[in-house]
């Protein structure tokens, strides 16, 4: 019996070695379906990764209501989420603009197809635009806080329990600051760009202003019986995010190293250290992801407007750009949920 082999007006399809089409798609489409799969594999990685890191420091993982807070062209007023809110919007609605742009290509109507790809470039670069945004105000930071000798982060808070700026209260002493350069340092070592305010300057603002606290990570040690018999009760040293009073507060802020502003790889402001790593590590990936979909879409674009696909008459590079646009999309479904909601 002969093999039966599909047709797309009149023209065989058929894969590189005589064989015909699998499950109905063609090599292209079941090369992308298989790089898809790999990459959520590689993202499923990631994000189980930091929830298994974030449960082990529950207590004290930065609350994203209080990290996430700017909106463009509204400085000063605290709006946790929204702009997250409205990105994801934007990447979701440009998944809609790509369906309709492949729907749009099986009916064979280059106009419409042109239309629908260029909203869907647009609302990419929305996206990125607006994630480029997020990761400065992330880096530049808000408020400020200090660490200690040990490695704790302490934040300065009112009687409210709201956290503070540094400079609504930091004092200005009279003392001068270089900052280390690999050419005035020993071996030539060098340091980061100076905080505007010095370990001095935020500890004699801290003792001026007797309304204001610490809250930092505290371990408590919590006893766990042990049921079987012979056995004895052991102590988990366990970590709690806390408010000190106000004389265990004067007496942390003693133990000042260093100012923080902002978050980067070494050092972060709002908490654990791997919160930041996480950050710039998953929302990169997939930024990076989401500008090489719109370089692509681009590249497709200006095929459209040529009319590379009206004389193939196929947009079957449409539907397959589609597919991984809308993986980017979902992809980012999963990331705000997690990295930012739950």
């Amino acid at each position: 019996m002969g093999s039966t082999v599909t047709t797309n007006n009149g023209v065989a399809n058929v894969w590189n070695g005589g064989g015909a089409e699998p499950l109905g798609a063609s090599y292209g489409k079941m090369m992308m379906w298989f790089f898809i799969l790999s990459d959520a594999l590689t993202f499923s990685g990631f994000v189980a990764a930091y929830g298994f890191s974030r449960f082990k420091f529950i207590e004290t993982w930065p609350i994203a209501d209080e990290v996430f807070t700017h909106f463009p062209f509204m400085h000063g007023v605290s709006m946790p989420m929204y702009y997250v809110a409205f990105m994801t919007f934007v990447l979701i609605f440009s998944s809609v603009t790509m369906v309709l742009a492949v729907d749009a290509g099986h009916q064979m109507k280059q106009g419409k197809v042109a239309i629908y790809m260029f909203l869907t470039i647009i609302g990419g670069l929305i996206f990125v635009g607006s994630q480029a945004w997020e990761w400065k105000n992330f880096i530049k930071g808000e408020y400020g806080a200090i660490e200690t000798k040990g490695g704790s982060i302490l934040q300065f808070v009112n009687a409210e329990g709201k956290q503070i700026k540094l400079a609504d209260f930091a004092a200005t002493l009279p003392e001068e600051r270089e900052q280390l350069s690999r050419s005035r340092a020993t071996w030539f070592m060098s340091e980061p760009t100076l905080p505007t305010y010095s370990v001095n300057e935020v500890i004699e603002g801290f003792k001026k202003n007797p309304d204001i606290l610490i809250r930092t990570e505290v371990i408590y040690s919590e006893e766990t019986a042990k049921h079987s018999i012979g056995a004895h009760p052991t102590l988990n040293k366990i970590k709690h995010k806390t408010i000190l009073t106000r004389e265990e507060s004067l007496k942390r802020v003693n133990e000042a190293k260093i100012v923080i502003e902002g978050a980067n790889l070494h050092r972060n402001e709002y908490g654990s250290k791997l919160f930041a790593d996480f950050f710039f590590f998953i929302t990169g990936f997939h930024g990076f992801h989401v500008f090489s979909g719109v370089v692509i879409n681009i590249i497709i674009f200006i095929n459209v407007l040529l009319g590379t696909y009206e004389r193939r008459r196929s947009y079957e590079m449409v539907e397959k750009v589609g597919l991984y646009w809308h993986f980017v999309d979902l992809v980012w479904v999963f990331v705000f949920t997690f990295f930012y909601l739950v």
